[in-house]
């Protein structure tokens, strides 16, 4: 049987809170197997679950970073009872498939989002196909976001993107600072959909891809597709659900 893991930051914050918590388990004599607990922020996590993407565990994050939106609050009083009330999240990620100018293919996983982006001065000319279907002939822009449910209330959101309910089974592909055709919004599409983005003219206009922080330079075509072979299962706090932080975000987005 596995035991239960810690794995933290190196920042002084994540230390102090490791630190409390270990003395809180011994003294509790909790035990939860298959349980990874990560102090960190946000991007903390996301390397996190990547790292441990083949293991089958339970992930219980707690927050020392800023927002911490995959994350839980920590509280020394209530982390014992928190933990072993946690509710269950499975999310899958979406694959990233890359082919660079050499014609080299570079694989990848994003939780929250893949981005496209233009690697020079010049904006990026993409064309953006799901399946055979063309939903863009030629979008002239800073780049494109292909998100997650989990990821539309980070840098999607930011781009003035759709926050997506946690349980709708979409995808969402939001422009950034789309130039022709201005007004294009971008498009919610089923998460069962191969998403295929190319650059037009790699040699004048080059792109790189990022899945959540891993990037690729140089990209000539990029892949994106949910993929289901993975599940990673979060725990949360039961008053800070990710769906209820997401509901939070479309109330904070309705009223602002």
């Amino acid at each position: 049987m596995s035991k239960l893991q810690i794995i933290s930051d190196k920042n002084k914050k994540s230390q102090n809170i490791k630190k409390i918590l270990l003395k809180k388990i011994k003294s509790s004599q909790f035990k939860k197997e298959n349980l990874i607990i990560v102090i960190g922020g946000d991007g903390f996590m996301l390397q996190t679950l990547k790292k441990n993407k083949n293991l089958k565990k339970h992930f219980y994050g707690i927050n020392s970073g800023n927002y911490g939106f995959l994350m839980n609050k920590f509280s020394s009083k209530d982390i014992i009872k928190n933990l072993a009330k946690a509710n269950l999240i499975s999310i899958s990620p979406l694959e990233m498939i890359v082919k660079n100018k050499n014609n080299q293919i570079k694989r990848s996983v994003a939780i929250n989002e893949v981005s496209v982006l233009r690697q020079s001065r010049q904006a990026a000319a993409l064309s953006i196909k799901q399946g055979s279907r063309q939903i863009i002939k030629k979008l002239v822009s800073d780049g494109v976001l292909v998100s997650t449910p989990a990821g539309s209330t980070a840098y999607n959101l930011s781009v003035h993107g759709p926050i997506l309910s946690l349980h709708s089974k979409k995808l969402s592909i939001s422009p950034i600072s789309a130039f022709r055709p201005r007004r294009w919004k971008g498009k919610i599409v089923n998460d069962k959909t191969k998403i295929v983005i190319t650059n037009l003219n790699p040699s004048k206009r080059p792109i790189s891809a990022v899945a959540d922080n891993l990037e690729v330079r140089n990209a000539k075509s990029i892949t994106v597709k949910t993929n289901n072979k993975f599940k990673f299962n979060l725990l949360y706090d039961k008053n800070r659900s990710l769906q209820k932080k997401i509901k939070i975000e479309q109330i904070r987005k309705e009223t602002n």
